[in-house]
């Protein structure tokens, strides 16, 4: 059985490292916004038999409810990856055996990427692993049986999950997909996003909003350090 799984952060403790930029409010709504368009995909998907989600938000959870996919409510979250392994354990317990975890923060992701990755898995045991768009972090993890080695999103996870899967003797394809390497999770993202035809969305929208980024890295050179917080003159001298 063929599932995807999807992650979904608490919404307040989300996109830290936009922390030096942003306010927790509009770091809030971007978060809230990214779920949304990315279940509005996630809908979209062919060919696969069930859709996941493991979160504590009781909102994203319904939404979940609403649209017919799986719930695995957590109490509380440790870490993205020790969420990812609990559900991944839940799920080859209810019979998957194929699994592709995908996170929520991929503006320019289509419905076709998710099925290009599980198109391109090779039988058990096997990976398929999408790099961020720098190369060093993991924006989309098949694996085949689900629990196949340990997950380790973060810094450098990209390396970590290539070697976990030689290890268990797993064949493992890495794919270079647009829609699935870029994510919004520092300063430089918000940039390169900027550049880029993103559908109509909550995201777009948001980005519309707070995407300054010509006038935070002037606050940031003033300053000779972290930029502040966008104020309104700030949006104004950029022209938003």
């Amino acid at each position: 059985m063929k599932s995807l799984l999807i992650p979904v952060k608490e919404l307040s403790k989300a996109k830290q490292r936009l922390s030096a930029y942003f306010t927790p409010e509009d770091r809030f709504e971007l978060a809230d916004a990214l779920w949304q368009d990315f279940f509005k995909v996630a809908a979209k998907v062919r060919g696969i038999d069930s859709i996941f989600v493991v979160s504590t938000e009781e909102r994203v959870l319904d939404e979940a409810r609403k649209l017919g996919w799986e719930i695995i409510p957590e109490s509380h979250q440790i870490s993205e990856s020790d969420s990812v392994d609990f559900a991944s354990r839940w799920c080859a317990d209810r019979g998957v055996d194929v699994l592709l975890r995908v996170p929520v923060d991929l503006p320019l992701i289509e419905a076709r990427d998710i099925e290009t990755v599980f198109g391109d898995a090779p039988a058990a045991p096997a990976a398929v692993i999408v790099p961020s768009f720098d190369g060093t972090g993991t924006n989309a993890l098949l694996r085949t049986p689900p629990t196949l080695f340990p997950s380790h999103f973060g810094p450098g996870s990209f390396t970590k999950h290539l070697v976990e899967a030689s290890k268990c003797g797993a064949e493992t394809r890495v794919l270079r997909l647009p829609g699935i390497e870029i994510d919004i999770d520092e300063l430089a993202d918000v940039d390169v996003l900027r550049g880029r035809d993103l559908r109509p969305s909550m995201t777009r929208e948001w980005l519309q909003a707070h995407g300054v980024v010509s006038a935070l890295r002037a606050a940031a050179g003033s300053n000779g350090g972290p930029a502040g917080r966008i104020s309104a003159e700030d949006r104004k001298a950029a022209g938003r």
